[in-house]
């Protein structure tokens, strides 16, 4: 698996981002492409924002006027991307997370903030590769197990608490 560069930027002031929680991100990023075999090297980019700042866009791009926890922007289709030129890497897309929503899940759900995050983090990464759930059947059976293989690879497994809601 080569390189992935990703560009982690806080566009919020809500919440302090606890310490190791980009690294992690950068883990999540790296271990769902090593599960998916991408072969080349690849970059994307994981903004955190509001609740008022996702729910705009999801307005916005997703005519849903609706806080979410994460938003992903594919910036490829059927395995297409465009590439950085300057350093040959495929520009997966972007990813924009609530951190306030994801530490309200993280409470609902009984588990880490860190959980968390590096969920939607692996669940955002698959929308980049092109998986999507929204709907259902067997893609969003295929997706859960991804994101669940990675948590478990990264040593943050399902808490028996945890539903699927």
């Amino acid at each position: 698996m080569e390189k992935i560069k990703v560009i982690i930027s806080n566009r919020q002031k809500q919440v302090k981002i606890p310490t190791g929680v980009r690294m992690l991100i950068r883990r999540c990023c790296h271990a769902v492409l090593q599960l998916e075999n991408f072969p080349v090297p690849a970059e994307n980019s994981v903004s955190f924002v509001d609740n008022d700042q996702i729910r705009e866009m999801n307005r916005q791009y997703r005519d849903k006027d609706a806080v979410t926890d994460v938003l992903s922007f594919p910036m490829g289709e059927d395995g297409h991307y465009d590439v950085n030129h300057e350093t040959g890497a495929k520009i997966l897309g972007d990813i924009v997370l609530s951190v306030p929503r994801a530490m309200e899940q993280a409470k609902l759900y009984g588990h880490s903030l860190e959980r968390e995050i590096g969920y939607l983090t692996a669940h955002s990464m698959l929308h980049l590769l092109g998986y999507d759930h929204e709907n259902g059947g067997l893609q969003r059976v295929r997706m859960r197990e991804k994101e669940e293989l990675v948590m478990s690879q990264l040593g943050l497994p399902a808490s028996s608490s945890y539903t699927d809601a």
